[in-house]
Formats: structure tokens, C-alpha cells, sequence
């Protein structure tokens, strides 16, 4: 395997686990992000990591500062990718968005450089155009929590080079995930081709006034003996990438995902209700109720 230096494209909830659990795993890691602003958010999670990482895995405290120390921030695209071995794109699932990533960086990332997409809902065949690099282009999915749910889904399109989904697969393996290859283009990949159902019926059931949300969790959790409802697993998602896909099939003239977008925006987002990451989501963290031995009584 050739990946030597690597570039996280996006910042958020799921960019900056990508990257820590990158450079914990000895890859140095350039992270990108649009302006200044969303740096000192970046550096806000990727320094909650650490202690997230000496909870969960018990690692040390001199082994999670090595890791952040393997990480270099950057506002200027160019710069960020102009080493890079691997770039893996984390933007919000908006294709304008995605699109214009990877036009720009198209023209500035070095020849050897694999591109690959952390997308969630999109399959490589949207965005294969947008990045003069079809055969160098995959996506390379994975699910929060990194350091703990440690699945990573490697999903090929036609034209992928078979050698550069090779050497992803080894890549995910480096940064000790679980390797997942898929064959052929499938829309939410494995994992999200089980979930978003879940999670859909659920949003339905309260965006439709079925029930509120802490009803429909003690019914999951109750009945199927977890620890968790979908809508405690949205506050782990962040609401902000349910809500933009929302809005995106909402445009295409889905009504009820309009109906969900709202809901979204009007009783949380607007609200600075975001999940986890800001310490509130359809609950208040980090001791929300359904962690309460009283909850489904």
C-alpha cells in the first residue's frame, strides 16, 4: 500500500473522527475546511476525541496526543491536498456541494491521488464526473463512532482501477476498521440499506403525530431489548445530515420528506438542538434519558 498522507475534506461530526482515527492509526492527516470558523470547531471535537478515546479503548493519554499531533488544519485547498495519497471527502450530502468539491479538486490534487467519498446517500456514479479521475474514484463509507463501530463499506463503480480498491481496502484495514468490500453500486451501501428504513419509519411515526419521540424509543428499545432508539441513534447521526436529506428529497417533490425536513427544522435545528455534538438533540447530553435505569417504566 502506497497511502502515506492523507486529507480529510469536511470537518464536521464524522470528517474529524475520519481523521483522528487516521492519524491515531500513524497517517499524517491534512484536514480541510471552508473558512476559520469551522477550523475552531474542528479543533473543538478533534480535542474531545481524545477522551473519548482513552474511555472507550483505553488507550493512553501520550498515544491520543500523538494523534493530534499527526494532524495539520488548512483553509486553502490547495495546500491541503498538495501531498495527499488519499483525499476522503465527509461534505454535507448536498450534490452542489459535493459537486464543487471535487471540480476543484480535480484541477489542483496531485496525479496519484485516490479520491474517495464518504457519502451516505449517493452512489459513486452521481459524482464520478465532478473528479477527472474516474478510475482513481470510489467511496469509502463509514459509520459514527469510528473508533468503536469501526465498519468501513468500500463501494466500487464500473470504472474504479481494481488496484485502487485494493489498496482501499488495505487502507481501511490500516486504520483498524473493519474492511466491508461491495462489488457493485447499492444505494446506502450495507449498513444504511438496513438502517435508513429504521430510521425513516421513525421520523415518519412522529412527523406524522403518531407519537413523540421518547415513545417511539421505549417502544424499540423495550421490545427489542437495545439500549437505544432510532431517535438516540439520529442524536449520534447529528440531526443536521437527516434534516439536508430530507430537504434534498423534499425537492424532488417528496411530501413527506418535506413534512420531516420541517419537523427537523422548526423543533430542532432552529433551536440549536443538533445531537451530541452540541449537547442537545431529541435529547439533552451526556446523561440523556433513555440511559436512565427509570425509562421504560
Amino acid at each position: 500500500m502506497d497511502i502515506k498522507q492523507v486529507m480529510v475534506a469536511g470537518s464536521g461530526v464524522l470528517g474529524s473522527q475520519i481523521a483522528f482515527q487516521t492519524a491515531f492509526n500513524g497517517f499524517n492527516v491534512s484536514v480541510y475546511d471552508i473558512n476559520d470558523e469551522a477550523l475552531v470547531r474542528a479543533k473543538e471535537r478533534l480535542t474531545g476525541l481524545k477522551a473519548d478515546y482513552k474511555e472507550d479503548l483505553g488507550t493512553t493519554q501520550e498515544a491520543v496526543d500523538a494523534a493530534y499531533e499527526r494532524l495539520t488544519l488548512f483553509t486553502d485547498l490547495a495546500e491541503a491536498v498538495k501531498d495527499a495519497d488519499l483525499v476522503i471527502e465527509a461534505v454535507p450530502e448536498v450534490l452542489d456541494i459535493k459537486k464543487a468539491l471535487y471540480e476543484k479538486l480535480a484541477k489542483i490534487a496531485p496525479e496519484k491521488t485516490i479520491f474517495a467519498s464518504n457519502s451516505s446517500t449517493m452512489i459513486p456514479s452521481q459524482l464520478v464526473e465532478f473528479t477527472g479521475r474516474p478510475e482513481k474514484f470510489l467511496h469509502l463509507h463509514f459509520a459514527n463512532r469510528i473508533w468503536v463501530n469501526n465498519t468501513a463499506e468500500i463501494m466500487k463503480h464500473d470504472r474504479t482501477d481494481a488496484s485502487v480498491f485494493e489498496e482501499i481496502i488495505e487502507f481501511a484495514k490500516a486504520i483498524n476498521m473493519i474492511a466491508l468490500p461491495i462489488y457493485k453500486e447499492q444505494p446506502g451501501y450495507i449498513l444504511n440499506s438496513l438502517l435508513v428504513p429504521f430510521l425513516d419509519a421513525a421520523q415518519n411515526l412522529v412527523a406524522n403525530g403518531i407519537a413523540d419521540p421518547e415513545t417511539v424509543d421505549k417502544t424499540w428499545m423495550a421490545g427489542m431489548g437495545v439500549s437505544r432508539g432510532p431517535f438516540g441513534v439520529l442524536d449520534i447521526i447529528g440531526l443536521n445530515t437527516p434534516y439536508n436529506i430530507a430537504v434534498e428529497k423534499a425537492k424532488s417533490g417528496n411530501d413527506q420528506k418535506a413534512k420531516i425536513a420541517e419537523y427537523f427544522k422548526t423543533e430542532l435545528i432552529d433551536k440549536g438542538r443538533l445531537g451530541i455534538q452540541t449537547g442537545k438533540g431529541f435529547y439533552d447530553y451526556p446523561h440523556p434519558k433513555y440511559e436512565d435505569p427509570n425509562f421504560l417504566k
